[in-house]
């Protein structure tokens, strides 16, 4: 009998532990960040984007790894940056087995997968304050969208950038509101214009295997 009860009080105690191993930064390949860099479309060029990527996944217990901000600039494809995948998210769901099913109807960047650095969700269509825009300067297709890019990622003021819905969500009015890369331009570069959109100045990063 007692073996009986202790086999069973350890099953149970590695049902409840389960979900916490599962849950683990060192693993993630992706991640939306948890915050922007705070200098509006402003990230230091697509190298200062890299390191806000490197800095939140390092903070989150991610090491050996090469992040890359999903962004577009000048002679650059957003596609062409971030490696050949496949890449998952914190909790071990994965978002893309490669480029092209990332940039696919096939993908599975959602609400409940596009995740931070430490595995919560991001605001989104709905929420208080809705933080969905993701920063991308690009196509839906993963390619430069010319003009969109706030300088290359270098203004914080005049200027627009493309950017998607990290929820793949939005009004029905918005033919592309459901895209995760190219939902619409935002007002301006500066961090009040970013928040004006829907969005805090987010960015998509992924780790280059």
């Amino acid at each position: 009998m007692k073996t009986i009860v202790l086999a069973a009080a350890t099953a149970a105690t590695l049902a409840i532990a389960a979900p916490a191993i599962a849950q683990d930064a060192t693993t993630m390949t992706f991640f939306v960040t948890s915050v922007g860099a705070g200098d509006g479309a402003n990230l230091g060029g697509l190298d200062g984007a890299d390191a806000h990527c490197m800095k939140l996944a390092e903070a989150a217990g991610s090491t050996g790894k090469a992040w890359k901000a999903y962004l577009s600039a000048e002679g650059v494809n957003a596609k062409d940056r971030i490696g050949a995948g496949p890449w998952q998210n914190f909790k071990g769901d994965v978002i893309a087995t490669d480029v092209a099913n990332l940039h696919s109807d096939a993908n599975n960047l959602i609400k409940a997968t596009a995740l931070s650095e430490t595995g919560t969700e991001i605001k989104g269509r709905g929420d208080q304050p809705n933080q969905h825009d993701v920063l991308t300067g690009s196509n839906a297709d993963g390619t430069l969208a010319v003009g969109q890019t706030c300088g290359d990622w270098t203004l914080n003021g005049e200027g627009t950038a493309m950017v998607g819905h990290s929820d793949r969500m939005g009004p029905e009015t918005l033919a592309t509101g459901k895209s995760w890369n190219a939902a619409h331009p935002s007002r301006g570069c500066s961090q009040e214009n970013l928040v004006g959109t829907g969005g805090a100045g987010l960015l998509y990063c992924f780790a280059a295997m």
